[in-house]
């Protein structure tokens, strides 16, 4: 991946990001997608300030929304050489919620469908709960249609898709917080 590449969502975010924006203030899931992804400059600008740390950039990320109060759900570019699908989602909060919250966009889209967002996954990780996350199931038809479309073998619930992540990436806040000032 270059820093500039093209700013435009993957087919499948697209998709799922256009039924999001229909649903804003209409669900229980606090998450805003973008139209697109923030450039490399606004992404360094933000995690600079979000970390407090002016030496670090912003290259391991791909910012494509925000909740409420700001935080930022991106895809971590951790695995090299692998395609953007294939990475992991991330959220970092404005009151320091971090977590990996879906091993990639596949997974990413059932999160949604069952009814939840990047902040409500991040929250399951304050709770000390990674493995057997406390998630109610609310199925989202319209993010249901878009998973199923995208992504039918990988059709599972929230809890599964965050135990998932916080499985394969247990390391993921350490990383962080290391940069934190």
């Amino acid at each position: 991946m270059t820093l500039n590449e093209d700013r435009r969502f993957p087919p499948p975010l697209a998709a799922a990001m256009a039924v999001r924006l229909d649903l804003c203030g209409e669900d229980d899931v606090d998450f805003e997608p973008f139209e697109a992804f923030l450039s490399a400059d606004e992404t360094t600008d933000w995690f600079r300030a979000w970390t407090g740390n002016g030496e670090v950039d912003g290259d391991g990320f791909r910012v494509f929304g925000q909740d409420g109060t700001g935080g930022y759900a991106a895809f971590w570019l951790v695995r090299a050489g692998r395609p953007l699908v294939e990475q992991p989602v991330v959220f970092l909060g404005s009151e320091g919620e971090i977590g990996v919250v879906a091993r990639d966009l596949d997974a990413f889209l059932w999160l949604l469908a069952d009814g939840s967002g990047p902040y409500e996954a991040a929250a399951s990780y304050e709770t000390e709960q990674r493995l057997t996350p406390d998630v109610t199931s609310r199925p989202v038809p319209e993010l249901a249609a878009v998973a199923a479309r995208f992504a039918p073998e990988r059709r599972t619930t929230a809890a599964v898709v965050i135990a998932q992540a916080a499985r394969e990436f247990p390391g993921f806040d350490e990383v962080i917080v290391k940069l934190i000032r």
